[in-house]
Formats: C-alpha cells, structure tokens, sequence
C-alpha cells in the first residue's frame, strides 16, 4: 500500500507496478484494501495488457465498498513495453504463469481469492480451479456468473438461502456473505 492515489472525492486510483513472475516481466494493476475481505484476480482477455483495465479494477474497487483488494495481471508478452522480445508464448504458458502468480505473489493473502476473467481470461481461470484441488469444480466456475446474474432477480431471503445451501457448504463464510451483500445487487 502506499502508492495507491485518491481522487477529491476520495476514489483510490490503480497502482501499476511490475513484478517478475516465472522469471518474466509482468504489468500488474492492483489496488489494497486496509482489511480485505477477499482478494480478487483480474485475467484479461486478449490482449493481456493490464492498462486497458485500469477503470474496471478501480470501479470494482469502489463497488465493494473498499472491502476487497483487487489485482488485474496481464499476461506474458503482451505488454506495452517489449519485454520478452518478440518471444511467443502458448496458452499453457499463461495458465502456468497466473498460478505461479498465486502461489508467489498471493501466498499470504488471508481470505479467499477470485478470479475474474475476461474472454481467455475466463477459460485461463477454469484452467487454475480445475488443477487447484481446495477450490471449486470448473462447472461451478463456469456457471457461476450466470447463477449470479439470477440470483439477483430473487428477493435477498431467497438468495441467500440458495448461496448459503449450494455454495455455502464449500466456500468461507467470508466468500458467503460477499456473494449476498455485493455481486447479488
């Protein structure tokens, strides 16, 4: 924290920074929250350049109260900046790279962590939950925006019965309680 600016209004402004991921170059934009609830993991689509971005993760940002933290990463080789020097990377290699990620850069976030994907961000992802054992199957991922996206349009009771009988049984209840308090509304 620290580097993070607020507008008059008090609106924090996204922190780019780079950092070496896997021994790569990596764009990230990213905004601490003083006591996050969760953290949440922007996966762009294509391209991967994280500045195109700024205004979503310092919307989402707002729109959860300041209560989560939020990162958006951008992928390997798709930068403003020449980086890697004109070396491509798979789609294997990208999976590989935001894991790392979370395993490096995330290890000491206390709370869970989501992930938000754009176009081959979403399918990036899947990807991490399938090969990550404590998380969620990939058809809950998958289904998940849709779910939300219903769920909304019930009265909050029935929401959160629902959120509460399905995902509640895997998810914190610190996961719980963000589900029904910010992306049901």
């Amino acid at each position: 924290m620290g580097h993070e600016k607020l507008l008059p209004h008090g609106r924090r402004l996204a922190n780019f920074r780079l950092c070496s991921v896997s021994g790569y170059t990596t764009e990230l934009l990213d905004i601490q929250a003083e006591e996050p609830k969760l953290h949440v993991l922007v996966i762009p689509g294509n391209p991967g350049v994280v500045s195109f971005y700024k205004d979503f993760v310092e919307s989402l940002y707002e729109l959860l109260g300041g209560s989560v933290s939020v990162t958006a990463i951008g992928h390997i080789s798709q930068t403003e900046k020449n980086w890697e020097h004109g070396r491509l990377f798979s789609l294997q290699d990208q999976i590989d790279h935001k894991m790392d990620f979370i395993k490096h850069e995330l290890k000491n976030v206390d709370g869970p962590i989501l992930l938000v994907g754009h176009s081959i961000g979403a399918y990036i992802s899947m990807e991490m939950f399938r090969r990550s054992p404590e998380k969620p199957s990939p058809v809950l991922c998958a289904a998940l925006s849709s779910i939300v996206a219903l769920l909304g349009l019930f009265p909050r009771w029935a929401s959160m019965f629902i959120v509460l009988n399905s995902l509640g049984k895997s998810w914190s209840s610190t996961a719980v309680e963000t589900i029904c308090s910010h992306l049901l509304k």
